[in-house]
C-alpha cells in the first residue's frame, strides 16, 4: 500500500499516532518532523528499526523539501500535527507560531494541491489531507454549553490565533481547490512522551521532586481531558472514514477543574510511589499569577464523530491519569534526557504585549 506522511510524528500527538500506526496498520509512514525542543526521536525508539517508519528531518514551511518528499514516496495521505503548541510559549513569542502555524501549514496545502492535481484519477480520488486541531480556536465558554463543529471561532492566544488561520486555510483550500481535508479540533491531551511545558507532565515530575506545584489564578479554569491513544484511534476513523471537507470535535467526556486535576495527580503519585518525604503532595500546591488572557472553561461536544464514525474515548479519566503517572515513574531516563535540555519547568508566558 502506498505510505502516509506524517508531520509533526516526533512530538507528542504525532508520536503516538506514528507507534499506534505502525503497530496496527499495515501501510508505512514517512514521518516528517523539525525536531524542535519539543521533538524528540526517543519517543520513537519503539518504531526505530522498523522498514515501515522513514524518519525525515525537515520543516513544513520547506516548499522544496515537501515537494520532493510527495513526488519520490507519493503518499496517499497527509497528517498534520506540526505546530507550535505552548499557549505560553505564543505569549513570550508568537512570531514563531505564525510562521510555522500559518505560513507552515499554507506551504505544506499549496505543496498538497499540486501533488493531488497531477495524480491519476483514481489516486486523486483516495487522497486525504488531515489537519490536526485545537478546541482552543473556539475561544471561552461559560458555565454551561460545549463547543461544537459550528461554534465561531473566536481565539483569544497568539497560539489559537495562529490555529484558526491555519484551520481557514484549509477550509478555503477545499472550497477554492477542491484538495480533499478533513479537520478535527481536540479538548486537551495527555498522556506518556509529553513535554513537561504542560500541566499534567509538569505537575507529575515535580510531584516527585517536591517542587511546587503551580497553579494558574484560582485553579478553576476548566477543561475537557482526552486520552492521547484514544485521541489517535479518533483521527484514524476520521482519515479512514470522514467525510470531505468536514470538521470533527474530538473529545475526552472528562471535564475537570485545573485544581481538581493537579489533586488527582497528587493522589496517583503519592499512591504510586509512597514513602515521599514531602507527602502529601497536595502540600506543593502553590498560587500562582493567572496567564494572561487565561480562558475560562473549554468543553467539547463530539457527538457528530460518535454518531457518525463510532467513535468515543475508551479510558476514563481516573485510570488514564494513574497509567499516565505510572509510565513517567517507570522511565526516568526519558524524563532526564529531555529535561537536560534548555527548558527547565521554569515560568513561561509571563509577557503582556507582543515580543
Amino acid at each position: 500500500m502506498q505510505p502516509i506522511l506524517v508531520t509533526g510524528g516526533a512530538g507528542f500527538i504525532g508520536g503516538e499516532f506514528v507507534r499506534q500506526w505502525i503497530a496496527e496498520e499495515r501501510s508505512a509512514v514517512v514521518n516528517l518532523d523539525k525536531l524542535t525542543y519539543a521533538g524528540n526521536l526517543e519517543s520513537l525508539a519503539d518504531v526505530a528499526d522498523d522498514p515501515r517508519h522513514i524518519f525525515v528531518q525537515g520543516d513544513i514551511g520547506d516548499s522544496e523539501q515537501i515537494g520532493r518528499l510527495l513526488a519520490e514516496h507519493r503518499p496517499r495521505a497527509i497528517v498534520n500535527f506540526a505546530a507550535e503548541s505552548h499557549v505560553d510559549r505564543s505569549i513570550d513569542g508568537p512570531a514563531a507560531f505564525v510562521e510555522t502555524n500559518v505560513a507552515g501549514t499554507f506551504r505544506l496545502l499549496d505543496q498538497a494541491r499540486h501533488y493531488w492535481k497531477g495524480l491519476p484519477a483514481d489516486e486523486q480520488q483516495a487522497f486525504r489531507f488531515l489537519h490536526v486541531s485545537t478546541d482552543e480556536v473556539y475561544g471561552s465558554l461559560g458555565p454551561t454549553g460545549k463547543f461544537t463543529e459550528t461554534t465561531p471561532y473566536a481565539p483569544n492566544s497568539p497560539y489559537s490565533a495562529s490555529k484558526a488561520a491555519s484551520d481557514h486555510f484549509v477550509r478555503a483550500y477545499h472550497h477554492t481547490y477542491g484538495l480533499p481535508t478533513l479537520t478535527t479540533n481536540c479538548s486537551n491531551n495527555y498522556g506518556p512522551y509529553q513535554f513537561p511545558e504542560k500541566l499534567i507532565p509538569l505537575m507529575i515530575l515535580n510531584c516527585l521532586e517536591g517542587r511546587p506545584l503551580p497553579v494558574y489564578g484560582d485553579g478553576a479554569q476548566i477543561r475537557d481531558w482526552l486520552y492521547v491513544g484514544d485521541h489517535c484511534r479518533a483521527i484514524r476513523a476520521v482519515l479512514d472514514r470522514g467525510r470531505l471537507g468536514e470538521v470533527y470535535n474530538i473529545g475526552g467526556d472528562s471535564e475537570m477543574k485545573n485544581l481538581d486535576v493537579v489533586h488527582a495527580i497528587c493522589n496517583a503519585v503519592d499512591s504510586l510511589r509512597p514513602g515521599l518525604a514531602h507527602a502529601p503532595s497536595t502540600s506543593l500546591i502553590t498560587y500562582v499569577k493567572d496567564r494572561p488572557g487565561h480562558d475560562r472553561r473549554y468543553a467539547i461536544d463530539f457527538s457528530k464523530i460518535e454518531r457518525e464514525l463510532g467513535w468515543r474515548p475508551s479510558l476514563s479519566f481516573n485510570d488514564a491519569i494513574r497509567q499516565t503517572v505510572a509510565w513517567y515513574l517507570e522511565h526516568p531516563a526519558w524524563v532526564a534526557n529531555i529535561s537536560s535540555g534548555g527548558y527547565r519547568r521554569s515560568r513561561l508566558g509571563l509577557e503582556q504585549s507582543a515580543s
